[in-house]
């Protein structure tokens, strides 16, 4: 598995469907009910089954290889100049 991408929320926490879209690790909303379902989905190293699941900062999640971790909005850095 590769080192998580950090992905920035606006608030306390995500809906797991929600992230794996905004995580860019599905590509619609429809797609992540069956993957998350199968079981192919881990939370923290664990299988979550559960599309309502609330991440909160700091969890990763897992799909296929590819690993995103939920961060604050705040103190995301983008290393733009402006």
């Amino acid at each position: 598995m590769s080192e998580p991408q950090d992905v920035p929320i606006r608030d306390e926490s995500i809906r797991l469907g929600q992230f794996l879209k905004l995580a860019n690790l599905v590509e619609t909303g429809a797609e992540a009910k069956p993957v998350i379902a199968g079981g192919l989905v881990r939370v923290n190293g664990e299988v979550e089954t559960r599309r309502g699941r609330q991440l909160r900062l700091g969890d990763v999640v897992e799909l296929a290889g590819q690993a995103a971790r939920v961060t604050d909005e705040a103190s995301y850095d983008d290393n733009l100049p402006w």
